[in-house]
């Protein structure tokens, strides 16, 4: 329960209402805000990959089962979008929202996150599916650095979502 906590503090941290513009053009945010009731969910489900130095959670890659697609709001149109895209296939996880802690960012615990997720996926599930806000540059930067691909764009919200996947 301490790391799902330190994982809602983080992500509060990287909000776009708790920073500035230029630092979320420049660092990059989160966009959706959780519960701790929600992330125990989806953690029971398939666990959260979390990256610790000295106790402290510094990096976390949420696993998200379709099976939460009508959970958060927001992000039912991806689930949609996802639903177009692959015909429907469930072999796919989401994962939920990436971030790292600016005191840890370019050192490869994105990269490492990722890496640790594609090794701990569920039997059956080959395929890793997020999306990124069009205006989140370092995101989709760092996403297509480490070999995700653009499924789809779609606008939703007044904003222009990256569907994208690693295999």
């Amino acid at each position: 329960m301490k790391e799902l906590e330190q994982i809602l503090d983080l992500q509060q941290r990287n909000l776009p209402k708790n920073i500035s513009q230029e630092e979320s053009t420049k660092e990059g945010f989160v966009t959706v805000e959780h519960t701790l009731g929600l992330l125990k969910s989806m953690n029971d489900v398939c666990g959260h990959i979390v990256a610790v130095d000295e106790g402290q959670v510094v990096g976390y890659a949420l696993c998200m089962h379709p099976q939460f697609a009508e959970d958060i709001e927001v992000l039912r149109p991806m689930f949609l979008e996802i639903d177009k895209v692959l015909k429907g296939k469930r072999n796919y996880m989401v994962m939920g929202q990436i971030c790292v802690a600016k005191s840890h960012r370019g050192q490869g615990v994105f990269r490492k996150l990722y890496q640790t997720m594609k090794e701990k996926l569920p039997e059956g599930f080959d395929t890793i599916v997020t999306e990124v806000d069009g205006k989140n540059n370092r995101s989709l930067a760092a996403h297509a650095a480490i070999g995700f691909k653009t499924l789809t764009i779609y606008h939703s919200s007044e904003k222009e979502w990256h569907i994208i996947s690693l295999q």
